[in-house]
C-alpha cells in the first residue's frame, strides 16, 4: 500500500462520511451506543467542516481514501477530531501517519493539541499515549459515554508546512 497524505476538500466529503462510519462501527459495539456523533454526522455537516478553513486532511491509497482527520481551532488549543481508518487497512499506521501530519499543520497561534476519546478504547488511549498525548480529563460525552481527554504540548518540530 502506497499512502500519502493529503488535505480534504468539500468534495470528499462522501468518502470521508463512509471511512468514518465503518471505522466507528467498532466503538459503536464496544458501547452499545449506535448513535456516536461520527455515525449520525450528515454529509452537509461533514462538507460545512471541510469548508471551514481548519486543517483536514486524508490518506489515499492511489484514488481511495483510506483515512480521514479534521481538526477545530479555538485560540492556542486545537482539537483533533474524527481521527479515522478504513477497518481494513487499520494497524498499518495510517492513523499514526494522519495524527502527525495534523499536528504539523497547526496555526501557529496553537499551543496545545487535545483530542477525546471513549475511556474503555483501551487500544485508542494506548495508541494517543504512545504520540506523546497524556490523560487531563474524564467527562460524560452528549450520549452519556465516559470519555478521556488527552493532550499534548505542540513539539518543537511541529512546523506549519
Amino acid at each position: 500500500m502506497n499512502v500519502h497524505i493529503g488535505p480534504l476538500t468539500p468534495a470528499h466529503a462522501g468518502e470521508v462520511m463512509t471511512v468514518q462510519r465503518a471505522a466507528y462501527l467498532a466503538e459503536a459495539r464496544r458501547y452499545g451506543a449506535w448513535d456516536l456523533p461520527p455515525l449520525v454526522e450528515t454529509l452537509e455537516a461533514i462538507q460545512a467542516h471541510l469548508s471551514d478553513g481548519t486543517p483536514a486532511l486524508g490518506a489515499f491509497d492511489g484514488t481511495r481514501l483510506v483515512g480521514s482527520v479534521r481538526s477545530r481551532v479555538e485560540g492556542e488549543r486545537m482539537e483533533v477530531a474524527r481521527l479515522a481508518v478504513a477497518p481494513d487497512v487499520q494497524g498499518g499506521g495510517v492513523g499514526r501517519r494522519l495524527l502527525e501530519a495534523i499536528g504539523e499543520r497547526a496555526p501557529e497561534s496553537v499551543s496545545v493539541v487535545w483530542l477525546f476519546t471513549g475511556a474503555e478504547s483501551d487500544g485508542n488511549i494506548g495508541f494517543y499515549e504512545s504520540a506523546g498525548f497524556v490523560r487531563v480529563h474524564e467527562h460524560l460525552d452528549a450520549v452519556g459515554i465516559r470519555c478521556v481527554t488527552l493532550e499534548r504540548k505542540r513539539c518543537p518540530l511541529d512546523v506549519v508546512r
